[in-house]
C-alpha cells in the first residue's frame, strides 16, 4: 500500500517535474527486421541497393543514439531464418527479397560495427518457439532436419517445447552467434509455449520445460563469452497480484515463463517484459518485477506502437507518465518498436531526446563476481586553443575478455566527479584518445577502464586546472565528432 500512494504522489507531478536520471540505465530498443518494418525498407542486390540498405540503417542508429538510446536489440532470427550466414539456418527474405538468398553483406555484423562506433551495445534478438509459416522456406528447411522437433499449430509451426532437443537446438544456435559476433547480449524472444498450445502436462512441468530450455541457452553462452548479457522479453504481467488480476494473461501461469525465478538463478541478466498496458494494467506489475529482480536489471518494454492512429492511438502522456515512473522506480524502458520512435509518433522522438538528456551507461553485470579492470596508467593532455588532445596507454584487463572499453569525463570542476552522467562526453571507445572541442575554455578530465562486464575501474584524471564555466553536448561528443556546443539547462 505505501508503494502504491508513492506512485500516485509521483503520477501527480511527473507532468512538472523533470525525473533525474542516474549514470547508469537501460535505454533499449527492439529493432525489428521481420517483413522490414523496422529496417530494412529495400532489398539488397547490387553494391548500390547495398549501400542503400546500411545506410537507412545508419540513419536509424544515429537517430537512437541521439534520443539517448545505448541498447539496441536486432532482430537476428527472424522465424528459423537468419540476417547473417548461418551454418544452420537459412538467409530470410528480409535482406535481398528471396528466403535462403544473401543480401551480399553480413547484416549482423554490420549493425555490431556500427552500433559500436556510436557507443551502443548491440544485442542479438533470437526468436526461439515460432518457425513461420508451415510452408514457408525456412520453415519446411527445419522440419526436413528434425520432422519430430516441429509441430503445427492453425498454419505456424513451433518448435516443441516439451522436446529436449529444442533446448539442444536454440543453444547450438546462439553458441553459434556468440562464438563468430562480438554481440554484447542475446536476447530472447518467445521463450515460452505458444498461447494456442493445448497445454497437456502440469503447469508446474510446463515451466520446467521451459526453463530446461533457458538453462541450455544460458550454459552455452556463458561457456563462450561469460560476458555476453542473457535477457528476454517475458509477458508483461508475472502473475496475478494480491491486489491486481493480470486477466488471464500471465508469464508464470499461462504461458509457463517463470522469468523472475531466471533472475534469482542467475539463468538470465535481464529482462524486457512486454508491459504493453497503461494505468493500473502497468504500474502495479512493474513495481513488482523490480521487487523480484535479485539485484538485475528490468528495462519494462514500452507499446511505443500504440500511439499510432492505427493501433490504439494513445495519447502520448500515458508513455510519459510510464517512462516517469520507472526511472522513479530505478528500472530502465525497451522501446517497442524502433519505427514508432524514430518516426516521432505524436512526439514521442521528441520527448525521449529531452528525458534523456544526459547519457546513461548500461547498468554492469557486478554479480558475477569478476574483479573490475585497473584504470589507465596515465592520461596525457595537449591543450589547444579550442581543442584538447587526450590519450592514454591501454589498460589491463582481469576479466578474461578480448579488449577492454574506456569511458571520459569532463568537468569545469577538480576532481571530476565520474559519478555525475552530466560528465560523461564518451562512451564505450575501443581507441584510446579523444578531441574534445571547448572554444577556448579548458577542462578538467578524467578516464576509466570499461570491461565487457560493464565494470568500470577507478579514474585517471587530468592536471587540475581553475574552475571555468562551459557547457559540452555529450551526443555531439560521445562518438568522438566535434560539433558544435549547447547551453545545458
Amino acid at each position: 500500500m505505501k508503494t502504491f500512494l508513492r506512485l500516485l504522489l509521483l503520477l501527480a507531478c511527473a507532468i512538472t517535474a523533470h525525473a533525474q536520471s542516474s549514470k547508469y540505465e537501460m535505454r533499449a530498443v527492439w529493432l525489428t527486421t521481420i517483413g522490414g518494418i523496422d529496417w530494412p525498407h529495400s532489398y539488397a542486390n547490387s553494391s548500390h541497393s547495398i549501400a542503400i540498405q546500411k545506410r537507412e540503417l545508419t540513419t536509424i542508429l544515429d537517430r537512437l543514439q541521439q534520443a539517448g538510446v545505448n541498447t539496441v536489440l536486432l532482430q537476428t532470427r527472424v522465424r528459423s531464418s537468419t540476417i547473417f550466414p548461418s551454418q544452420m539456418e537459412p538467409w530470410d527474405a528480409c535482406l535481398s527479397g528471396h528466403p535462403g538468398i544473401s543480401p551480399g553483406y553480413d547484416a549482423l555484423q554490420f549493425c555490431i560495427d556500427e552500433c559500436h562506433k556510436r557507443g551502443i551495445e548491440c544485442h542479438a534478438w533470437i526468436v526461439t518457439i515460432p518457425v513461420g509459416k508451415w510452408n514457408s522456406y525456412s520453415c519446411r528447411q527445419l522440419r526436413k532436419k528434425y520432422p519430430r522437433l516441429i509441430v503445427k499449430i492453425g498454419d505456424e509451426g513451433y518448435m516443441d517445447p516439451e522436446k529436449s532437443e529444442t533446448g539442444d537446438y536454440l543453444a547450438r544456435f546462439c553458441r553459434e552467434v556468440t562464438r563468430r559476433y562480438d554481440v554484447d547480449g542475446i536476447h530472447l524472444d518467445y521463450i515460452r509455449y505458444p498461447e494456442t498450445w493445448r497445454l497437456k502436462v502440469s503447469r508446474q512441468q510446463g515451466r520446467q520445460n521451459i526453463t530446461s530450455i533457458v538453462r541450455k541457452i544460458s550454459q552455452a553462452v556463458r561457456q563462450e563469452k561469460p560476458w555476453v548479457m542473457l535477457s528476454c522479453s517475458p509477458i508483461g504481467k508475472y502473475d496475478d497480484l494480491s491486489r491486481y488480476k493480470s486477466g488471464g494473461w500471465n508469464a508464470n501461469t499461462t504461458v509457463c515463463q517463470d522469468a523472475q525465478a531466471w533472475l534469482r538463478d542467475g539463468l538470465m541478466d535481464a529482462l524486457m517484459p512486454m508491459m504493453y498496458f497503461q494505468g493500473n494494467n502497468f504500474f502495479p506489475f512493474a513495481v513488482n518485477w523490480k521487487e523480484f529482480a535479485y539485484g538485475r536489471i528490468v528495462a519494462p518494454g514500452l507499446a511505443v506502437y500504440m500511439l499510432h492512429p492505427n493501433e490504439r492511438n494513445w495519447a502520448l502522456d500515458i508513455i510519459e507518465r510510464e517512462m516517469y515512473v520507472l526511472r522513479e522506480q530505478g528500472l530502465g524502458h525497451t522501446f517497442f518498436r524502433s519505427k514508432f520512435l524514430t518516426d516521432n509518433t505524436k512526439g514521442v522522438y521528441s520527448f525521449t531526446k529531452n528525458f534523456n538528456q544526459t547519457p546513461a551507461l548500461v547498468p554492469p553485470m557486478d554479480w558475477t563476481g569478476r574483479q573490475p579492470p585497473y584504470p589507465p596508467r596515465q592520461l596525457h593532455l595537449q591543450r589547444g586553443m579550442q581543442t584538447d588532445r587526450l590519450s592514454w596507454p591501454g589498460a589491463h584487463d582481469r576479466s578474461g575478455a578480448d579488449y577492454l572499453l574506456y569511458n571520459v569525463y569532463a568537468s569545469e570542476s577538480y576532481p571530476v566527479d565520474i559519478m555525475d552522467a552530466r560528465n560523461l562526453i564518451g562512451t564505450r571507445l575501443r581507441q584510446t584518445s579523444l578531441a574534445v572541442p571547448h572554444s577556448g575554455r579548458p577542462l578538467n578530465y578524467a578516464v576509466t577502464a570499461v570491461d565487457r562486464y560493464g565494470q568500470e575501474s577507478t579514474p585517471i584524471e587530468s592536471q587540475r586546472l581553475q574552475k571555468v564555466p562551459v557547457k559540452v553536448d555529450f551526443r555531439q561528443l560521445i562518438v568522438g565528432k566535434p560539433r558544435k556546443r549547447y547551453k545545458r539547462r
